[in-house]
């Protein structure tokens, strides 16, 4: 007779209209002297302490069908009293967070990872664990289905609603589930099953999604070397409004986007949203590799209770965004002019920032919990994003592994040298492990790069490496707010334009001041970011650009702001444009690396 699992956990969304999942989990041996649950304060790939446990409503034990006495140790952690024989922990959860990273339930649809509603069974997070998701009761829900990559035990062929199992609490909480009526195509990577579900209100060509996807999953595929290291891979989209973000999984990635960035039926070109989108697509694959098998020391095993401090996130971030547009034109679904747009516009953003001369590349990857993931109105002027300048780090290291090389060797070669040595030995990377397998497979003296890139706020020697590789670069006054760089055929050296040196967003007041830059003309005046600009010279706020634009230099103008609930007045002596905006200018057989040359 076959023994039932240690730990057996059921999911059902008992009220969609309110939000909420019940979830029990059965332990069969709990602890003698009173077992422990606890649910993770975070979930791996979002550094950030999250506290899932605010979202739990009620919870109740029993055993034997009497109750059990629990009681609360932290913020995230129950005990219940001991007991003999099975131990049966109940609790509600409620789900309307619309991210990838926690749950959602609704009417039209329901999703959650398993960080926000499966409690773990302290002792037993190695142990097998079994669970059964069930759909929600009501003749409105019948024809909702199921998709996730959890290995399946015992399910309904047609909606996949039934039983599924995993090996360990970490396994457990890595696959997330999506139900509704969804859309799926299907498609091989390499051999591979993928499935592609979306979700939402969308017109969209399927099938084209599925075919530009396959190629970027082939690539990366063939760029670490077959077999691919999962079974099966599911993507799950979410499309709506104003939303984006991914968040990958060892063998699936959540992902929510605006319905306007989907091919439209019957489209061939590639919009700037349906680029955004394939190069989302593109980063959480990679993913696959580059953090979800390859990883910091720090992340083996995850402590799930609190941060988990490294400084190597620049190389599992910044490195995965350096090929995720890589990715786009190396599979053909862009041209290398293309792609270079996105290079300088990524220049751009960083340059822009001037915490880049604050904070280096390991402190932005040691501080992102406390400092990336808890961004306000200073962000800009104290911090640098290990994504962006870690993308451009990783561009700058492969460019030098080329020249150095005289072209026998690449980046490509180190993280295949990496994936070499997890396949190996399957262990996590100590803090200066990275760079001696980078030093050691290619044979050059690359730490004084890593000094500079990494450990010093120095600007990175991209304007020497993309000439040596027929790319020139240069700097010059952006000419608006839409401005974020570009390739030219030709330097344009146009004159500056005025600025007052702020990000702005609309408000229903005026003009809002999301950002104030560090020595731009706001922050001399005194403006902070937060404050909504009423009007320019006692005419009303509408657009800074325009209202500039008849300004001469040496002019200065009055300003009113709301600060809160007070109306203040400032002296601005708006300034030429930095010298900020990254232009790229391809030379005549230049940009071989792009193709992998």
């Amino acid at each position: 007779m076959t023994q039932p699992v240690p730990v057996q956990y059921t999911l059902r969304p008992v009220s969609p209209e309110a939000h909420l999942f019940e979830a029990t989990v059965i332990v069969t041996h709990p602890a003698k002297d009173g077992q422990v649950f606890f649910l993770p304060a975070w979930i791996p790939g979002s550094y950030m302490i999250r506290e899932f446990s605010k979202h739990i409503v009620e919870m109740e034990a029993r055993a034997g069908g009497k109750p059990v006495a629990l009681r609360q140790l932290e913020k995230n952690r129950w005990q219940a009293a001991p007991v003999k024989g099975a131990l049966t922990l109940r609790y509600l959860v409620y789900a309307f967070d619309l991210s990838v990273r926690g749950a959602y339930l609704d009417g039209e649809r329901g999703f959650f990872n398993g960080t926000s509603v499966f409690l773990a069974a302290e002792g037993y997070e190695n142990e097998p664990c079994a669970v059964e998701i069930h759909a929600p009761e009501g003749k409105a829900y019948a024809d909702w289905k199921v998709a996730t990559s959890l290995p399946a035990v015992d399910i309904k062929k047609k909606s996949g609603f039934g039983g599924y199992q995993a090996s360990s609490y970490d396994e457990l909480i890595d696959h997330p589930v999506e139900m509704g009526e969804f859309h799926k195509v299907s498609f091989k990577a390499c051999g591979v099953p993928h499935e592609f579900v979306v979700s939402g209100h969308f017109q969209c060509d399927l099938k084209r999604l599925a075919e530009d996807t396959k190629k970027i999953c082939e690539y990366q595929i063939k760029l670490f070397g077959e077999p691919a290291p999962f079974d099966r891979y599911v993507f799950m989209l979410f499309v709506g409004k104003d939303i984006y973000g991914g968040l990958e999984h060892r063998a699936s990635t959540a992902l929510v986007a605006n319905r306007d960035d989907l091919p439209a039926p019957g489209a061939t070109d590639i919009g700037d949203g349906y680029l955004k989108l394939l190069g989302l697509i593109s980063h959480e694959y990679f993913h696959s590799w580059n953090v979800k098998r390859m990883k910091p020391a720090a992340f083996t095993p995850y402590d799930l209770n609190r941060e988990g401090m490294t400084r190597l996130l620049w190389a599992f971030e910044g490195i995965t965004s350096y090929y995720d547009d890589l990715t786009l034109v190396r599979c053909g679904l862009i041209d290398e002019k293309r792609y270079l747009g996105l290079v300088a516009e990524t220049i751009t953003g960083v340059q822009r920032g001037a915490g880049r001369m604050k904070q280096t590349l390991e402190q932005s990857s040691f501080e992102a919990w406390t400092k990336y993931y808890r961004q306000d109105e200073n962000s800009p002027n104290s911090i640098v994003s290990y994504y962006t300048k870690g993308s451009l780090a990783a561009l700058a290291l492969d460019l030098t592994i080329r020249r150095d090389s005289k072209g026998k060797q690449s980046l490509d070669d180190v993280m295949r040298a990496l994936w070499s040595k997890w396949l190996a030995d399957g262990k996590g990377l100590e803090e200066d492990e990275w760079e001696k397998i980078a030093i050691e497979t290619t044979g050059l003296k690359l730490k004084p790069f890593f000094d500079l890139a990494l450990r010093s706020t120095q600007e990175l020697p991209l304007l020497e490496l993309l000439k040596s590789q027929g790319v020139e670069l240069k700097f010059e006054a952006a000419q608006g707010a839409s401005d974020r760089g570009g390739v030219v055929d030709a330097f344009a050296g146009k004159p500056a334009p005025l600025t007052l040196g702020v990000k702005t967003a609309a408000d229903a007041a005026g003009i809002k001041l999301v950002q104030v830059l560090d020595g731009g003309a706001a922050q001399q005046a005194g403006l902070s970011g937060g404050d909504v600009v009423v009007a320019v010279d006692k005419l009303r706020a509408y657009d800074l650009d325009k209202q500039l634009a008849r300004l001469a230099a040496g002019d200065k103008i009055k300003l009113h702001a709301f600060r809160r609930d007070e109306l203040m007045a400032f002296d601005v002596a708006p300034q030429a444009a930095p010298e900020d905006t990254c232009r790229l200018k391809l030379q005549a057989g230049g940009g071989k690396w792009i193709a992998g040359r």
